[in-house]
């Protein structure tokens, strides 16, 4: 049985259900857990379904946000402890103070290490260029006592020796001697062990000429043997600067050439004349009876042969001895 055709009428349209009230489904978490209870979902023991809080912090179950370990300091144990730390490094601080002030004096050495960044840089441009400066003598100052005749530190006057820079200058010479011998193939760990024992040995018997010297003059300086040290490690100056000059213009071969020795006479030149202004008030001191501070050196009762011996030791010490040392610390 066939339906009847018709034709002209379409079917009647269809009518979806629309909502009337729209129902939202609450998102599902699980149950915090408890805080003693151990949870194997993470490392922090939080829930993996739980979002994070950066800016929470969890607290313990007295309040304490490094939990159980908060309450570490206030064990009676551990302040004993901490007490007893702090009495035996005051201890041993103090006694390694008494045992060093015997061989040196720790405040007068710290006053070798008061440096600013405009004294460095004065002071070596002296020390490499030294021709037409003045004044070359120390400016004074009053003593904590209320005496005459002490020295400003180096920050305050660039005629003061100090520290900073000779042992400045003597790291960059044996780090420099190094890395030299590594660009030429010929580098071995012995080496910062042989070029520093060197330069320190040079140093040492400099000293301990210097000390004789100053002995059989009768000259006494109550911070002679500080400065004297000082004085003896600007020669690394001159040193490090004939190095850097010739291996940069001879191409890596050496301080030998017109150029390195050219290089090698001026700053030996400059360091010498640096040496006999500096000294000066060192071993030629002036005859001043009212000074009672360090700087007093000589006494009245000197004579000019004395005073002709000492300009003569004066001399051999800034050009002879300079030379030789200088020589010996500038070969590859």
């Amino acid at each position: 049985m066939q339906r009847p055709t018709t034709y002209g009428h379409s079917p009647p349209p269809l009518h979806h259900p629309v909502p009337q009230h729209v129902s939202t489904v609450p998102q599902l978490r699980s149950p915090p857990p408890p805080i003693s209870q151990v949870h194997p979902q993470g490392y922090d023991g939080s829930s993996p379904y739980s979002q994070p809080q950066p800016h929470q912090a969890r607290a313990g179950p007295s309040g304490n946000m490094f939990g159980q370990y908060g309450n570490f300091m206030n064990d009676p144990a551990a302040q004993i402890a901490t007490q007893f730390g702090q009495t035996a490094f005051r201890h041993s601080q103090e006694y390694i103070e008494q045992n060093v002030n015997r061989y040196v004096n720790v405040p007068a050495l710290k006053r070798y290490f008061e440096v600013s960044n405009s004294y460095v840089v004065n002071k070596l441009f002296l020390v490499l260029f030294p021709w037409r400066h003045k004044p070359w003598s120390r400016k004074h100052t009053v003593g904590p006592a209320g005496q005459e005749g002490w020295y400003l530190p180096p920050r305050e006057d660039v005629n003061s020796p100090d520290m900073y820079i000779p042992v400045m200058s003597l790291v960059t010479y044996i780090f420099l001697q190094t890395l030299i011998a590594g660009l030429r193939g010929q580098f071995q760990p012995e080496l910062f062990g042989y070029i520093a024992t060197t330069a320190v040995l040079t140093v040492a018997v400099e000293i301990l000429g210097l000390k004789l010297g100053c002995y059989l003059l009768s000259i006494s300086n109550a911070s002679q043997l500080l400065d004297l040290v000082a004085y003896s490690g600007y020669k690394f100056v001159g040193v490090i600067a004939t190095i850097g000059v010739a291996e940069i213009a001879n191409a890596g071969k050496g301080t030998g050439g017109w150029v390195g020795w050219t290089v090698f006479l001026y700053t030996f030149l400059a360091n010498s004349l640096f040496l006999m202004r500096s000294l000066k008030y060192v071993l030629l001191p002036e005859t001043n009876s009212h000074n009672q501070g360090p700087m007093q050196t000589m006494q009245t009762g000197d004579t000019r042969a004395r005073r002709s011996q000492r300009t003569q030791f004066l001399f051999f010490y800034s050009y002879v001895v300079q030379l030789f040392f200088m020589w010996i610390l500038s070969r590859p």
